[in-house]
């Protein structure tokens, strides 16, 4: 499923709404799959002149589309969680999950939908590392419960 083609991007101060092409999109899907990919070969890829490819990356980057530039990586000995998180009130599910990003080994946190409000995935080089990192969530304030899981393979 394509995502929506219409974004909010801040430009002078001003929110204008902008629209996403399919050039746009086989940009982002070409850089999902290598970050490091060349202004050249984009261009190759896209039909467009080099200059064309960095006025568009220029504007991704300028609308927020493109957040970072990183990479995937597995040691192939690393522990992976995911770790869901429910809260209860007073203390939003915002500062609940900043607190959660203070953390060193945790790769991304999610504000979801279901039982629980909050799925964080954490990483460690060993499974006290992991455990760390829930017991530190289990302790901030408006966290109400944990549901842990181990990462055995990854497939993709």
């Amino acid at each position: 499923m394509q995502p929506s083609p219409w974004f909010m991007g801040e430009r002078d101060g001003i929110m204008a709404q902008k629209q996403l092409d399919e050039i746009d999109y086989k940009m982002l899907r070409l850089l999902k799959d290598n970050a490091r990919i060349s202004y050249t070969r984009l261009a190759q890829e896209l039909g467009l002149s080099e200059s064309a490819v960095r006025k568009r990356m220029t504007k991704l980057l300028r609308m927020g589309i493109i957040k970072k530039f990183t990479i995937i990586y597995d040691t192939k000995t690393e522990i992976k969680a995911f770790i869901l998180v429910r809260t209860q009130p007073p203390v939003s599910v915002p500062e609940i999950s900043r607190r959660i990003l203070e953390l060193d080994n945790i790769e991304a946190v999610y504000e979801v939908t279901g039982d629980y409000d909050i799925l964080v995935m954490a990483r460690g080089d060993t499974i006290d590392d992991v455990n760390k990192s829930i017991d530190y969530i289990r302790s901030i304030p408006g966290v109400a419960g944990t549901n842990s899981m181990i990462v055995l393979r990854q497939w993709a």
